[in-house]
């Protein structure tokens, strides 16, 4: 083969991976496209409170099992006024495992509850909040141990993108 036709096929080759550099770019550009995920978020009682649907123009949340929900969606439900609003901007789920809207249970915590009661928290937690209403966070208990150190044991819910080391 002569030189040039050595030097034909490297400009060959050199265009021809450029060209396709530049097309793969494009490609990964194309399908990155999509919006970033926010990063999930840490509340304490007091950020969830803030959330009770009081206020007309700002998101309603509450949490089961430690996990916060945007329950928006259901205004009708738990907005200023309606029938669930006394769940909103705490964790409920001792209330929701009880099927009550008594002060008392509106807590966290599960101490004393029956078999029953802890399988049907377990049933509304995965067949109702965590199909129909996005999680934006977690309760500061969930995710901390007293001592304000992460617990090891924590699990995120649905949050693939969620890694303990990135938030803390």
């Amino acid at each position: 083969m002569s030189v040039l036709g050595v030097r034909w096929c490297v400009r060959f080759i050199f265009i021809t991976t450029a060209t396709l550099n530049v097309l793969l770019a494009e490609e990964v550009t194309l399908k990155y496209t999509s919006s970033p995920q926010k990063a999930v978020r840490l509340f304490t009682d007091s950020d969830l409170a803030k959330y009770n649907g009081e206020e007309e123009n700002q998101p309603i949340y509450m949490a089961v099992k430690g996990v916060v929900f945007d329950v928006t969606l259901g205004k009708a439900f738990y907005g200023k006024d309606a029938p669930y609003n006394a769940l909103a901007g705490k964790d409920s789920t001792r209330a929701v495992a009880k099927m009550s809207l008594e002060s008392e249970d509106l807590t966290h915590d599960t101490t004393g509850l029956t078999e029953d009661e802890l399988k049907s928290l377990d049933d509304v937690f995965s067949n109702l909040y965590k199909t129909k209403y996005p999680i934006v966070g977690y309760t500061a208990r969930r995710i901390l141990n007293e001592d304000g150190s992460p617990n090891k044991d924590f699990k995120p819910e649905d949050q693939p993108h969620f890694s303990i080391k990135d938030e803390f």
